[in-house]
This record gives C-alpha cells, structure tokens and sequence, in this order.
C-alpha cells in the first residue's frame, strides 16, 4: 500500500546528498507506487531559492516533480508544509552535520513537530561514547526514541539483508554456524581511492570511526547472532546487541597511507589512521575462542567489502593424508558485485582421486532479473512505513562506542605505500577475496 497523506521534509536540502540520493531515491519510490501524489516533499536550506529553482535541480516524472517544494531556513516550516496539502504525519530527514541535530530537534519541537512526526538522522553518531551518549539524550529530549531512525545505510543492502535469510532459511548452514566448525570471519571493507575531497572531515574521524564502530560491526552482528523469535524490529535488534555485549577487542594494528599528510586539509602532524586491521572475540557459547579479523581502509588499489567464513580443515584422512586440501569457505560479496560463493573441493574428472578447489556462486544480478534497489530507497521507504528494522538505536551506537574505545586511542600510525594492501600487522593469513572477484561478471 502507498504512503500517502505524509510531509517528507529534507533539512539541507541544498546540498549534495539531496541531489545525488534522496531526491532520485524518492522519485523512484513515487515512479514504483510506493508514495503517492497526496505527498509533500519541502527541502529546506539556508540558500534562497523558489520552488521552481528547486525544482530545476532534479529529474523525474513532471507529476513527481510537482510535488517538491522549497522553503528557506526553519522559521515556520510546519506552516509551509502543512499549507501545501492534507498533511497527517511527518518525516524528517537530517542532511545536516550531526555537530547541530540537537538544536535542529529542539526547532522542530518548537515549530510545532510532535507525535506525528519521525526524524532520521545520519552517521556518524557522536565521536565516541560520551559523544554518542549526549547526542541521544538531546534528541530525546524533544522526540521519543520509537520516532528516531538512525541510518546506516550498509543494512539496506540487498547483500546484507540476506545474511539472515542465507542462515535461517537454509536448513544445511545453521548447524555448523559456530567455532566448533567455523575457524576465522573475516570482513574485508576496502577502498581504492584515498580521502581526497573529504579529507577535512575524514582526518576528524579515521578509518575506525568512519567504518567499523558503525558499518562492519553491524556487519558481524547479522552474521554472528542468535536465531530470533520473530522477524521484528525490537527482536532482531536485542539478538544484535547480545553479539556487542559479548564483544572482546583482543589486538590492533593502525596505518596511514603515504602522501595522506599533503591531502588538503589534513594537518601537517596528523596521526588519523587510513587503514585499521583489528582482532576481535564474540565471548559466547557459539563463538567462544574464534577470531573476527576487520581490514578497512582507503588507498588500496581496489574497491570491495567482503565477508569470509573459513571452515576448520578436515582431519589427515582419506583424500586429506597429507593435510593439503584446503579447508571450506563462503564468500559473501557484498559490493561491488553482490554474490555468495562457496569453495569446495571436488576430484578432477580423468585423474587418479587428485583434487581441486571449484567454487559454487549465487549471483544477485543473473539470479534476479529485476533492479536492486538503491540503499536510501529501500531506507526512505522503511521510514515512511515505521519499519525500524534497518535502522540502528541508540543503545547499539553507545555499546559499540564503549567495545571500539581502546582502539580509538590517539597514536602514531605506521605507513604503507598508496595503492596495495599493507602485509598484516597482525601476522592474519588474509583470504585473498580478489580471487572471488570474477565469480558474477
């Protein structure tokens, strides 16, 4: 059933992130029938500029089209929505520096958004967890925290989502989901170019606040939870905060890639980190004693966010006296092409019982002959419909905060050459997931 009736407000509407993803992302849910015309889409910026001119920035079918609006500032926003059509509930989208959510939460309160209205902010959510703790307080000063939705936009990939599907649906894996069988995870998120003209904020955060308090680890939770009950929001989220909780940070490694010091912007004495390789341990009965290894970074020479899951080996039996044929894997590629891959072994035809790694490969695009949707689609959408599913709350950004501190820790990083991955800091026999690459082109 369409949305309707609903004032979709997108606070710094002027800036790049309306033009490249929230405006097309909206278009596409109008163009799908997923919202309809009884809608009132108002940007609101501090450039002045008519509705007409807003208009103009954006394609889209022209009945779309008609249903954007513009209003300078905040000063009486909820007067200029609610003017434009039969408005019964309210969406707000915070394109704005996280530095002024609170007082944008405090206006809006103040011109009149109440219980009809939900907010969704952006990454990152504070700067640690003293950061994030005082964030969530302001904002639930004005709104209750069922009315937050804070995105992370990686949960809406069609990849990521099907992480729990792959292992509650399938019957063969849930089995063996643990460190009696499972030896490694690895997630690999890395970058092929470097902080260029985000590198002002970038040398705010580092690579470790950039991607993994956030993004991987979120990543690790759909990947190492408890089955739960039911599929709703509030359950899986709770199994998702069990896998934080029990979270050990047990060594990392931190690096900067040469040239990073001339990018501009970046101080001259920087020691923010453009690369992190970390160990961690989940302390649970299922994941007791097995490592999570997370390489991140930027500057690498390839583009790709990748999970492994290394199997144990089996024992120097049979086809495996001499203790050569390598042990299982699963790969899930999560982008850029979204595929899951599993390594067997299997003789090759004609030979004496000699071996060889194939590969089995579920590929999105050749599986599906349909559009995967854009992140922000699918999270616009949930937002206008109150699915929180895909949406992180305010405990899980605080638990996350406190479990990543030791590494948050200011130091001197060690460098690597911009282009290549660094060898291993840590002595981890990476997968080589450029090997899997191929799989789904």
């Amino acid at each position: 059933m369409a949305v309707t009736n609903t004032g979709i407000i997108i606070l710094g509407a002027s800036g790049d992130l309306a033009k490249r993803k929230l405006i097309p992302a909206l278009a596409r849910l109008y163009e799908k029938k997923e919202i309809d015309a009884s809608c009132v889409i108002l940007g609101s910026g501090r450039t002045p500029l008519s509705s007409d001119e807003f208009r103009h920035r954006f394609k889209g079918p022209q009945e779309f089209l008609s249903m954007l609006h513009y209003h300078t500032g905040m000063d009486g926003i909820k007067n200029a929505v609610d003017s434009l059509g039969d408005i019964r509930k309210y969406i707000v989208f915070f394109s704005l520096p996280p530095s002024v959510y609170g007082a944008t939460a405090k206006k809006l309160s103040e011109e009149g958004f109440s219980d009809q209205t939900s907010i969704i902010v952006e990454k990152p959510f504070g700067y640690d967890y003293e950061t994030a703790r005082n964030l969530n307080r302001e904002l639930q000063k004005y709104f209750d925290e069922l009315q937050i939705f804070r995105i992370d936009h990686y949960l809406a990939k069609e990849a990521v989502q099907n992480i729990l599907v792959f292992r509650f649906a399938n019957s063969i894996f849930e089995p063996v989901w643990n460190s009696r069988y499972i030896e490694s995870i690895q997630i690999n998120a890395i970058e092929d170019i470097g902080a260029e003209d985000r590198a002002a904020y970038f040398d705010s955060s580092g690579i470790v606040r950039d991607m993994v308090q956030n993004h991987l680890s979120q990543l690790l939770c759909l990947l190492t939870m408890e089955p739960p009950v039911s599929l709703d929001a509030e359950d899986i989220r709770k199994h998702k905060m069990d896998v934080l909780k029990a979270l050990s940070v047990s060594r990392w490694a931190k690096k900067q890639y040469r040239g990073y010091l001339d990018e501009k912007g970046v101080p001259a004495d920087s020691t923010t980190e453009t690369y992190a390789e970390i160990e961690l341990f989940i302390e649970n009965f299922r994941w007791k004693d097995m490592p999570v290894h997370i390489r991140t970074g930027k500057n690498l020479g390839r583009k790709g966010t990748e999970i492994g899951i290394q199997f144990k080996p089996i024992p120097k039996l049979l086809y495996n006296k001499t203790g050569s044929v390598p042990p299982n894997r699963i790969i899930f590629s999560i982008q850029p092409d979204e595929s899951i891959i599993m390594e067997l072994s299997s003789k090759i035809p004609g030979s004496d019982n000699r071996l060889t790694s194939t590969n089995m490969s579920f590929c999105y695009h050749s599986a599906f002959q349909v559009e995967i949707p854009e992140a922000y689609q699918r999270l616009l959408l949930d937002a206008l419909k109150g699915d929180r599913t895909l949406f992180v709350s305010a405990q899980e950004t605080e638990i996350s905060w406190q479990k990543y501190a030791p590494v948050l820790v200011s130091e001197k990083p060690g460098l690597y050459d911009p282009g290549s991955l660094p060898s291993s800091a840590l002595g981890v026999n990476w997968i080589d997931f450029e090997n899997y690459g191929g799989a789904c082109t």
